[in-house]
């Protein structure tokens, strides 16, 4: 670029995308003169969707913004929780895609009963974006890239490559109402209660004798009861519950056989 010199300062959380020469406060930065604040940020390697406010002077603008020579870029990120106005507006829940590198984080988000959506196989991102934008899911994601297609209908940048902070982040950042045991954690369908003598011919003969409750996924049939992951699972509901809100507990079947 060759045209008017602005000063860019990135909020300490965006650092890990950007350069570390971009990292100090008020780097000097050379714009097209026609470029968007919006393109100014992603060319210092930040997806617009980890993006907050954006001030220019101390007033903050939208990201159609075309910067001024002289002028101070601040930009922050996204406030938590974060809110989602296409779904928040009108209360319906908040509901998420999550690329293929993501299944242990698609799998406890299903165990608390978030809506989650996920590819066990490599779709391609062109595929992911599409999915995002006709059903309105808020695209997870570990890839930059994916994160910049224009047609995502919300997305999120998942930091930690730990299940456990990606869960921690994913229910700090936006705050999904959570309702434990009501989703089946390998299909994403709803849970539903089942009797031993409708599920009896689906279960082993020793499950069958040392279990009576159970639950059976309205999608896949699956079926789920308080095997040996029951304790494991219940530690990864009991704390979310206990720092990110009272989830929905009338459904109270562990997932018997399958790991999260």
């Amino acid at each position: 670029m060759n045209g008017p010199g602005i000063q860019l300062t990135l909020a300490p959380e965006l650092h890990v995308f950007a350069a570390p020469s971009r990292r100090a406060e008020r780097v000097p930065t050379v714009t097209d003169g026609a470029s968007s604040v919006g393109h100014v940020v992603e060319s210092a390697g930040v997806p617009l969707t980890e993006v907050g406010r954006l001030l220019v002077d101390g007033q903050e603008v939208p990201v159609s913004y075309v910067p001024q020579a002289g002028e101070l870029v601040e930009v922050f990120g996204v406030d938590r929780p974060q809110r989602i106005p296409q779904r928040s507006d009108d209360g319906t829940p908040l509901r998420f895609l999550l690329d293929v590198h993501l299944g242990t984080l698609a799998r406890r988000l299903r165990l608390l009963g978030v809506d989650a959506a996920y590819e066990n196989e490599d779709i391609g991102d062109p595929a992911l974006a599409t999915r995002s934008a006709t059903e309105r899911r808020v695209l997870l994601s570990r890839d930059r890239g994916l994160l910049r297609r224009r047609e995502i209908f919300a997305g999120a940048y998942v930091y930690s490559d730990n299940p456990d902070e990606q869960l921690r982040d994913v229910l700090s950042r936006f705050a999904p109402r959570l309702a434990p045991w009501t989703r089946c954690t390998a299909c994403n369908g709803p849970l539903r209660e089942a009797d031993k003598d409708s599920v009896g011919d689906r279960l082993q003969h020793g499950t069958q004798r040392s279990y009576d409750v159970f639950a059976q996924c309205t999608d896949c049939e699956r079926v789920y009861w308080r095997g040996a992951h029951h304790a494991r699972l219940e530690r990864i509901v009991s704390e979310a519950v206990a720092e990110f809100g009272q989830g929905d507990t009338r459904q109270g079947d562990g997932d018997g056989d399958a790991a999260a």
